[in-house]
Formats: C-alpha cells, structure tokens, sequence
C-alpha cells in the first residue's frame, strides 16, 4: 500500500487529529519534513495522496521548495492523486490551481464558526452538517480556483474550504489536537492577546471546553477525511 505523504512546514505544524485518523485506519503515512531542508519528491504517483500542513510562511514568500511544491500539486492533479490542504497547505493548492493568494480583511485565531454552502458539491463532503465550530490561525485567503466550487466560508473569511473532484482545500484547521491549540498559543499567546477582538481571541478563550470543542471538530474532520480517503482509494 502506498504511504500518504503529509508535508510538514513548521516543526509545530505536524498532522495532529489526521495522524490519528490515519493510524484508526491502519493507513501508512510518510512526513516530509519540508521545515528541516528535506526536498519535495518529483513524482506524486509514489504516494496515495498528498496532505498539506499550515506554516507561518505565505505562499507569496521567495522560498526554494515553493515552486516545486506548486508544481507537484499539478502533477498530482493531472495524475489523479488526490491532495488535502490545511490552511497554508489550503492556499499552495489554490495558487497552483490558478488561485491568488492575497491579505484577509482581518486575522481570524482561534475559534469560530463556520458555514457550509448550499450546492451538491458541499452536501458530498459535509452531508447534513450546515456549520460546525473550527479552528482558524490565518490572516491571508485564498481565491476558489476555476473548476473548483466554494464550500465553506465564515463571517471573517468567505473562502474557508474549495473542492475539486477528490481534492480538498482548507482555510480553517480541522486537524486541531489540545495540545497543537496549546503549543500554537504557547509559541505566541502574548502577540495574540495584543491583538484580541471580535476575529481574534485570547488563549484563555480559546481554552475555554476546549476538550469538547476538539472532539466534536475531530468529528467533522473525520468525515472529511474519509470522503477524502475514497479518492485515494478510487
């Protein structure tokens, strides 16, 4: 069976609740460390499916593995292997696609709602579920690239996931664990706490049920992921 390869852009930023998943269903799994200097694999066919983490960096960033990596998710798509981005991983598969990545109106941490659109295409991915509570550590967007359909959004952010055919492209994270949210705030809760408002909440906020609040998100996520799962199955 060949190995997921999860791409790993910050050492903090590792596939939480995916690898979880991903051991629940006795599927191999291979991280790039993309953040130590490994190099991104020329042929996405060694692998079932690409699996793209969140990173502090933007795509717009003049990085030696950005233009592979956009290259590779071409070559995935053309080739049929199905991708999943979260977050940043969530915009290098929209630019690659012919999306732009630009600046949100604002920065949207912690937690909030989201939104499941109206349409066929977000009813296979979601099914009953029309909005759930999710994760969000982000202050750029992306646009839906052309063949690809809308299917989330929040009040902060209009674009929070796109879908084409078995590739899924996510702004929020729904691959949190408590002790991703705990390290993240960790690693900079005092510049947060700075910039507290209605889009921005306090790592005290954030903590708040926040056992709960993970184990219904995991919920949502699995399902996601075992839509995604068929396509690398198919």
């Amino acid at each position: 069976m060949r190995p997921i390869a999860i791409f790993r852009y910050s050492p903090s930023e590792g596939p939480g609740y995916f690898a979880d998943y991903l051991a629940a269903h006795g599927r191999p799994s291979r991280i790039l460390r993309i953040d130590q200097g490994e190099g991104v694999p020329d042929d996405p066919r060694a692998f079932a499916g690409l699996v793209l983490m969140g990173g502090p960096m933007s795509v717009n960033d003049d990085l030696p593995w950005i233009p592979g990596t956009l290259a590779l998710i071409r070559r995935a798509v053309d080739a049929g292997v199905p991708c999943l981005g979260h977050c940043l991983g969530g915009q290098l598969m929209s630019k690659a696609l012919g999306g732009a990545v630009t600046r949100n109106p604002v920065k949207e941490i912690g937690w909030g709602t989201v939104r499941v659109a109206d349409g066929p295409e977000a009813q296979r991915w979601f099914g009953d579920v029309r909005e759930f509570l999710s994760f969000h550590w982000h202050g750029e967007t992306f646009t839906i690239p052309r063949g690809a359909a809308r299917i989330l959004g929040s009040p902060y952010c209009t674009n929070q996931a796109f879908a084409l055919g078995k590739h899924l492209g996510l702004q929020c994270h729904v691959e949190m664990t408590p002790a991703l949210i705990r390290a993240w705030y960790a690693d900079s809760g005092e510049e947060v706490r700075r910039h507290a408002g209605p889009s921005v909440q306090t790592p005290e906020q954030a903590e708040e049920w926040l056992e709960e609040r993970v184990r219904d998100l995991n919920a949502v996520a699995a399902r996601l992921y075992d839509r995604w799962l068929e396509g690398a199955d198919a």
